[in-house]
């Protein structure tokens, strides 16, 4: 039987596709291969999942009913689906608000409808993030606080497909977890997030932009900690007691909230160069601070992230100056 990873060519995508195949696992990767940034670092990862004869891959894009559909039909091997295609991009939903419509609410349903007609489904996780949390001020963020002030139309979407999943578990009895993700970074991570642009800001001598002034902190989390809790969490679906729908929801963090400053001089270690900044005010549909509570995750299935900042981002930073090499 196989496992289906969506979003196979982006940064978690990627390396959860790498660890199942690791360990020995059949694997169908899918990507729409969006241009929201470069499609030649998907490609890159692309190429080193396919070294693997028990990955393949797929193009496809999942509001296209009918392709997803043919994919996970009469005499699909597919039993387990790990969800985590979709627009990401807090800022970027400013500017373009339908992207965020046909890639995380139409594409949700559209998986939801192709997993309740999937004979023998064992369990779908999917993606959500931290955003959902949006306005909340009280610490550590939990699975049980409200998420009903989104800051950002990128959280809205994300608890929209908290609630499409629920409402499909209630209705279908399908096994399903929601991963509230909390700033995931590492190799091969996304041009557009902090860590890449921080580090090709500093590596080229170009100033790095801190908002409000700097001051902010962040749950950063490293990718390798990340995709030993998805894993850990497929091979665990929610019971079906015939009560509550088999459906949970947990954060995946690093329970540590870093200071933005901090951050930055953990990175310019790794890299060996100083940093030049500027500060400019808060953006519109950022927060303060994210800080999960994963006491919950820690409780079902022995979640406990093991990476320092210092470490993660000397990591990436190895990684990082090699990759621009070859390009």
């Amino acid at each position: 039987m196989s496992v289906l990873v969506t979003g196979a060519a982006g940064f978690i995508g990627f390396h959860v596709s790498a660890a199942l195949l690791r360990r020995g696992e059949q694997v169908v990767g899918v990507d729409n291969l969006s241009d929201y940034y470069a499609t030649s670092l998907k490609r890159a990862r692309l190429a080193e999942l396919k070294r693997h004869k028990n990955f393949r891959f797929v193009r496809l894009d999942l509001a296209k009913r009918e392709a997803l559909a043919d994919l996970m039909g009469r005499g699909s091997a597919i039993d387990r689906v790990i969800h985590l295609a979709a627009q990401p991009g807090v800022r970027y939903s400013l500017e373009n608000p339908r992207a965020y419509l046909e890639s995380n609410l139409v594409a949700q349903l559209e998986l939801l409808e192709a997993c309740r007609h999937c004979k023998g489904l064992k369990h779908l996780v999917f993606a959500s993030s931290s955003s959902v949390y949006g306005g909340n001020t009280k610490l550590p963020f939990a699975e049980d606080d409200p998420v009903d002030r989104p800051q950002s139309l990128y959280a809205a979407t994300k608890k929209a497909d908290e609630l499409m999943s629920y409402c499909y578990a209630q209705l279908y009895r399908l096994p399903m977890t929601g991963l509230r993700f909390f700033t995931v970074y590492g190799p091969w991570g996304r041009p557009d997030m902090a860590t890449w642009l921080f580090a090709e800001a500093i590596v080229t001598g170009k100033p790095i932009k801190l908002f409000n002034h700097g001051k902010m902190s962040r749950d950063f989390t490293y990718i390798d900690d990340i995709v030993a809790g998805v894993i850990a969490c497929l091979d665990r679906p929610p019971a079906d007691t015939g009560e509550a729908p088999p459906y949970r929801l947990y954060n995946l963090g690093n329970h540590k909230s870093e200071d933005l400053g901090r951050f930055v001089a953990c990175l310019e270690k790794a890299l060996g160069k100083k940093a030049k900044t500027v500060n400019l005010p808060m953006q519109r549909g950022e927060v303060l601070t994210t800080y999960a509570d994963i006491s919950s995750a820690q409780r079902d299935f022995g979640f406990a992230p093991k990476t320092s900042i210092e470490e993660g981002l000397q990591r990436f930073a190895d990684w990082f100056v090699a990759y621009r090499k070859k390009q």
